[in-house]
C-alpha cells in the first residue's frame, strides 16, 4: 500500500531542497485540492492541472523570496498516515506555529484548513501541516 498525499509532499520538499522552480507530480483529485488550499494561502506560486492524459499531472511553480532565496514553505508534514490516522474534533484541531502556519483538514466539507473548521465547527481527519 501507497500513501500518495506523502509522495506528494515529498515530491515538494525535495523539489525545494533542490531549490527548483517547478514541480510535476501525478494528479489525483485530493492532491488538486490540496494543491488549491497551498495557493490560495500563498505557499506556492501558482499551478497547472494537466488532465489530458489518463491520470494527469499538476504542474507547481514553488515560490521563493526575490532577495534572499528563501522558500514560502519550510515545513510540510503529514500527520495522519494509512497505519495511524489522527482525527480531531473542531475544539481539539492542532495550531501550527501558534496560528502563523495551516493544518490541512478532511472533512466532510471537503478539504479545508483547520481555521475554516474551527469556524464552521467541524472536524475531521488532519492530513498535514504547513507552515
Amino acid at each position: 500500500m501507497t500513501d500518495t498525499i506523502a509522495d506528494y509532499l515529498t515530491h515538494i520538499r525535495n523539489a525545494i531542497k533542490a531549490n527548483h522552480r517547478v514541480v510535476e507530480i501525478p494528479a489525483s483529485r485530493m492532491k488538486k485540492e490540496l494543491t488549491k488550499i497551498l495557493f490560495e494561502k500563498g505557499y506556492i506560486l501558482n499551478y497547472k492541472i494537466d488532465d489530458n492524459k489518463v491520470q494527469g499531472t499538476i504542474k507547481i511553480a514553488l515560490k521563493y523570496h526575490p532577495v534572499s532565496k528563501v522558500p514560502a514553505i519550510r515545513t510540510l508534514q503529514r500527520v495522519s498516515k494509512p497505519g495511524l490516522r489522527k482525527y480531531s474534533g473542531h475544539e481539539d484541531l492542532p495550531r501550527v506555529l501558534n496560528g502563523l502556519g495551516i493544518s490541512v483538514i478532511s472533512t466532510s466539507k471537503g478539504l479545508i484548513t483547520d481555521k475554516e473548521a474551527r469556524k464552521l465547527g467541524i472536524g475531521g481527519e488532519v492530513i498535514c501541516q504547513v507552515y
